[in-house]
């Protein structure tokens, strides 16, 4: 079963954000909790955390702005 990664709502009026740069390489084991990109939206740079343990698949080039929701990745 896959988890998607998803790019989360972080402000109140946030519809979109850049993903700043992947902290994790494609293919790599994350530990649930472990930040795997960086997102930057109006006011800040985050560091977003794996929502589940397992092995990361990319699916989102970093650089690019993408809208709340859009599936940057998954874990399996």
């Amino acid at each position: 079963m896959s988890i998607p990664i998803l790019l989360p709502k972080i402000g109140f009026s946030m519809n979109e954000g850049t993903l700043v740069e992947w902290l994790v390489t494609d293919g790599a084991v994350v530990k649930q909790g472990d930040p795997i990109y960086a997102l930057e939206s109006e006011k800040a740079i985050n560091d977003i955390e794996a929502p589940a343990s397992g092995l990361l698949k990319i699916q989102a080039s970093a650089g690019e702005s993408y809208e709340v929701g859009t599936v940057l990745g998954e874990i399996v």
